[in-house]
């Protein structure tokens, strides 16, 4: 087995050698919880998730840490405008612990229903103040970090090779969206980031805040919060040691984020961050970047308001190789889930599952996703498999199951057809527009006929199924 991975790094296609065989310690850069997460950013977490399934499906154990951004990441990528947290507070009038408290709930419901397997850490960021406030010292101790009045800074020009990831010229180096004022006069660079703003200056009436060690002219007791990208190496370092086997996230981390993280955590711990790094494209909206302004932020809400099941987005997702732009539609979407129907129709013609795994597909399967994830070919290997003449159903029924491993459609749960008596299907069709309609005492009475006529009703995120009793 030899798996190939897309190095951002490298910039090339690398044989995966992880740090202790068969195991795998994965971190991907979570959401930041102020607001509803769009589906260009769940896309983001399904590509996580993808290469987690593919890892595990291989045989590796995986430690998969996603974190939460719960505090201090600001409007852009860089040190520039407000906190995306006190932006949530004043819109809804509320606490930043509740509004990090809601946001997470929504995420977690919406990565829920799209059959995103839980990380096995999800740490968060006030949790591990103490942590960071120990690796900033560190950099102030190793001379790499230096304080003005309002934050302390890390000093990029202390690094050699400082935009290996993004591969820019230094002096072109972005900062957060493009070039901007220098709001800290006492900073050497424009490209030098926070590890700690103190409680100063634009911050002085900051929400978030912790007593630190670090003193300025301005913050005599350290009153203050961390800078974002100090973030991510204290949490990757606290659960999966100093050296990563791979570290994920959006493109748009490769010139800031994940160039910074690489900077500090390698100034501070000495030894290479991550071995492998694997960034996904965006998802756009009718060939356009997604954008709130124009009402094409959807979030997964939307989509089910549609009547879109969220597994429906899940397989449109995985039509397009995570290193390629993904244009969502609509009219896609509608397709997609036509699509997966097709798949549960399948399966519900499958009556037993005494089916043997089709070995020669499993190999092209397997060969696919050991070729960077590549998901677009392993489904068609899949439907190759369906629409084969060569083998009979209940082994295709057997492999397409082991696929559904990495697929994720559920679709252990999809139960082969009985023959219903039309009056039933009737009673059924019925009942089911009434719980669309949130009806729910016709919903029960409908219920309780079915069930005096011989059948059981269970009802699941896709349908509601019935068996004879």
């Amino acid at each position: 087995m030899t798996i190939k991975l897309y190095d951002t790094l490298s910039k090339s296609m690398r044989e995966f050698e992880p740090i202790e065989k068969e195991k795998i310690k994965l971190y991907h850069c979570g959401p930041t919880v102020y607001w509803t997460q769009h589906i260009g950013n769940l896309r983001g977490m399904f590509c996580a998730d993808l290469a987690v399934r593919t890892f595990k499906y291989l045989g590796y154990a995986v430690t998969h840490v996603r974190n939460y951004t719960d505090v201090g990441h600001l409007t852009s990528d860089g040190d520039e405008g407000e906190d995306k947290m006190e932006k949530g507070v004043r819109r809804e009038g509320t606490s930043p612990e509740e509004i990090a408290k809601k946001y997470i709930a929504i995420f977690e419901q919406d990565t829920k229903e799209l059959n995103l397997l839980e990380p096995t850490v999800k740490p968060r960021v006030t949790q591990h103040i103490n942590a960071i406030i120990k690796m900033v010292q560190t950099l102030i101790e190793k001379k790499y970090a230096y304080t003005t009045d309002l934050a302390i800074y890390f000093e990029v020009s202390k690094v050699k090779n400082y935009t290996k990831l993004s591969g820019q010229i230094m002096e072109e180096n972005i900062q957060g969206a493009g070039k901007s004022e220098i709001s800290d006069p006492q900073k050497k660079h424009s490209s030098d980031f926070a590890l700690w703003f103190f409680k100063a200056g634009k911050h002085q009436h900051a929400l978030q805040f912790w007593s630190s060690p670090f003193t300025s002219k301005l913050v005599e007791n350290g009153n203050g919060f961390p800078g974002w990208h100090i973030e991510c190496s204290v949490m990757s370092k606290t659960y999966l040691g100093n050296t990563l086997d791979i570290h994920m996230g959006g493109i748009e981390h490769i010139p800031v984020h994940h160039t910074n993280e690489i900077a500090q955590s390698e100034s501070a711990n000495g030894v290479t961050f991550a071995n492998y790094w694997l960034h996904n494209e965006h998802l756009l909206v009718d060939n356009k970047k997604m954008a709130k302004s124009e009402g094409t932020s959807y979030s997964l809400q939307e989509l089910k308001e549609k009547g879109f099941h969220p597994l429906s987005l899940r397989y449109l997702f995985l039509t397009a190789h995570y290193q390629s732009k993904l244009n969502f539609t609509w009219k896609s979407l509608e397709a997609n889930q036509t699509t997966l129907n097709k798949i549960y129709t399948f399966l519900k013609s499958c009556k037993n599952n005494n089916g043997k795994i089709i070995a020669d597909y499993e190999t092209r399967f397997k060969e696919a996703l050991e070729n960077n994830l590549d998901s677009p070919k392993a489904l068609a290997i899949t439907w190759e498999m369906i629409k084969s003449k060569n083998f009979n159903t209940e082994d295709k029924k057997a492999t397409l199951l082991k696929f559904d491993e990495v697929f994720g459609f559920e679709l252990n749960n999809i139960s082969p057809e009985e023959n219903i008596p039309q009056e039933i299907s009737n009673l059924v069709n019925r009942r089911n527009k009434a719980r669309e309609n949130k009806n729910w005492d016709l919903s029960d009475k409908l219920r309780t006929e079915i069930e005096m006529k011989g059948f059981t009703v269970k009802d699941t995120s896709k349908e509601t199924r019935l068996r004879k009793k």
